[in-house]
């Protein structure tokens, strides 16, 4: 089912950085992203730290997230026994604020997160408890807020870590959801993510 697999690895080289300005220019192309019916645009592995693969399909797995994905063998400092955080099982983000901050596709999966849709994350409109059907599977959002870090920084710039994190980069959840699989199944790449349940 990982059909054109393609791995990426995670070099900035000498990759430019957005700047304010042009993350502040393209902020109603955001904000116009669909409230329902989004498109699946992305699906990321993370088989190891700082490893990326792009697959074309994939199965969403409520004991293990994303087969394939690591998230099963990544510790959390949020859990009693410091084991895998159910509540951040696959994280989901805004194609269209990525596309803004990576300033090209091939950049996506530095973001680390495994699905890249185009729909509107607020919490408005994805509250949590609410839940997206993908394909076969069914997600639903946690509370745990998904948070920007030192590694997105050095990935995207300091700017485009400050501007997710204004008190509008956080209700428009511009660092992505956390979530978890509830119904386990297939996906792919043009699915349409539809929720329910808000």
């Amino acid at each position: 089912m990982e059909a054109e697999e393609t791995k990426v690895g995670n070099s900035n080289g000498a990759a430019r950085h957005a700047t304010i300005a042009e993350l502040e220019a393209g902020l109603d192309h955001v904000r116009a992203s669909p409230a329902d019916n989004g498109s699946l645009r992305m699906i990321v592995r993370r088989p190891e730290v700082d490893a990326r693969e792009v697959i074309a399909e994939g199965t969403l797995d409520t004991e293990t997230g994303l087969v394939g994905d690591g998230w099963k063998d990544r510790g959390s400092t949020r859990t009693p026994d410091g084991g895998p955080n159910p509540a951040a099982q696959i994280t989901i983000v805004n194609s269209r604020l990525l596309d803004l901050l990576a300033l090209s596709e091939d950049r996506w999966p530095l973001a680390g997160d495994q699905l890249v849709i185009d729909l509107d994350m607020s919490e408005d409109n994805l509250p949590p408890g609410a839940q997206l059907a993908i394909g076969s599977a069914v997600i639903q959002i946690s509370k745990e807020p998904h948070t920007g870090c030192a590694k997105f920084a050095a990935r995207f710039g300091h700017d485009a870590l400050r501007f997710i994190s204004t008190p509008m980069g956080r209700q428009m959840r511009m660092r992505g959801i956390n979530t978890r699989v509830v119904r386990s199944g297939s996906i792919r790449v043009g699915d349409v993510a539809t929720k329910f349940g808000a």
